[in-house]
């Protein structure tokens, strides 16, 4: 583990207890179960706001606490031990860092205030194929009378429906495949001609498809230059891919420490079964595999506070890392448990099913083995 300052430490603390007692597994269960369209309570994200996690990215200036992305990933990881539903990812994560690092002076003194005070809520809408390619963008953005008009189709938005702003990638130039050509525009989601539909997944989050039908915007909703924010979102989808390991991090954790403590009490022949040589081994090298994703995880959040320049190999080395260790340990979490993991009253089926979405969300393990190979050379 990153050796963490004072500050990091309480803060990390203090996420513990509050998601412990204030929003557990045992309260996902119940927002499923109330069937809410926006797949998360307001309260809870209300807290989350007033605790000031939705600030810790944002410069002071801007009423954040510009703590860095570290210390925010100490409190997904947090969040995804105890499968804690909210827009903290999708608005404070990935929509500030789309504004702060392609938004002019003016959008980030209206924009920035708003994600801090949970006022709005942001979602990135980018991909519009099964799996993730954001160089693959159909969606087309028409100068038209000092704007632009936009058409196409997004799948699979994150917080998709209850997302008051979205930053959708489109393209003002180029083919799909081209990285020249991407613009991204700041879109109100009450604007004439966005329809959203749920789409309804197995971790029971909230995801949308998103239609655009001739969405008017003007020249001052584009973020960055017209034709060059591929460099934006490629580094904004570094940001999120980094937030999303720590949060698989602490999912994957909490399913060892889940798996751990049956082996030291489930009896089997007169013996609780972790003594059996063959579990023991088994527990040791998912724990092995844990901390070598904890250093990934860790390593690439560092790397983007720093601004190193091998930031992009460490998130592709940490995404798919974590990713692999998630995949096996939500198995094992199922397997050793055996048929009572199998039930819906028992909470592993819920650390199965959302391993499977943050596995592909943002790119799964083949995606990010590939680009790590790209950017290394091979």
């Amino acid at each position: 583990m990153a050796a963490l300052t004072e500050e990091q430490s309480i803060i990390r603390d203090q996420a513990k207890n509050w998601v412990s007692s204030e929003a557990p597994v045992q309260s996902f269960r119940e927002m499923r179960d109330s069937g809410n369209a926006d797949c998360y309570e307001a309260p809870t994200w209300a807290a989350m706001v007033e605790m000031g996690w939705t600030g810790i990215l944002i410069p002071e200036s801007y009423g954040g606490s510009d703590l860095g992305y570290l210390t925010f990933g100490l409190i997904l990881e947090e969040l995804g031990r105890h499968l804690t539903a909210s827009p903290l990812v999708s608005s404070a994560l990935v929509g500030a860092s789309a504004i702060m690092l392609g938004g002019s002076e003016n959008q980030k003194q209206a924009l920035l205030p708003k994600i801090v005070d949970g006022s709005e809520i942001f979602t990135l809408a980018v991909d519009e194929r099964p799996n993730h390619a954001p160089a693959q963008i159909v969606t087309r953005a028409e100068a038209v009378d000092g704007g632009f008009q936009i058409t196409g189709q997004k799948t699979f938005v994150p917080e998709g429906m209850a997302a008051t702003q979205m930053i959708v990638a489109a393209r003002t130039g180029g083919e799909a495949g081209q990285e020249d050509g991407i613009s991204l525009f700041l879109i109100d989601c009450s604007s004439q001609g966005i329809s959203r539909e749920r789409m309804v997944m197995v971790d029971s989050r909230g995801y949308a498809n998103v239609s655009l039908s001739s969405v008017k915007v003007s020249a001052d909703q584009v973020l960055g230059s017209i034709d060059q924010g591929y460099p934006i979102l490629a580094e904004t989808l570094d940001r999120a891919r980094a937030g999303l390991a720590a949060e698989m991090l602490g999912t994957s954790a909490q399913a060892f420490d889940m798996t751990l403590e049956y082996l030291k009490t489930r009896e089997q022949f007169g013996r609780v079964i972790g003594s059996f040589q063959a579990l023991g081994h088994r527990a040791a090298m998912l724990f092995s595999a844990m901390e070598l994703a904890r250093s990934c995880v860790e390593g690439a959040l560092q790397a983007i506070d720093a601004q190193a320049e091998d930031r992009a190999q460490l998130v592709a080395l940490s995404k798919c890392r974590v990713g692999d260790f998630l995949h096996e340990m939500s198995n094992q979490l199922i397997q050793i448990h055996g048929g009572i993991g199998m039930t819906d009253e028992f909470d592993a089926g819920f650390y199965l099913k959302r391993a499977r979405v943050l596995e592909a969300m943002f790119g799964n393990q083949a995606y990010h083995r590939d680009r790590y190979a790209q950017l290394a050379g091979f």
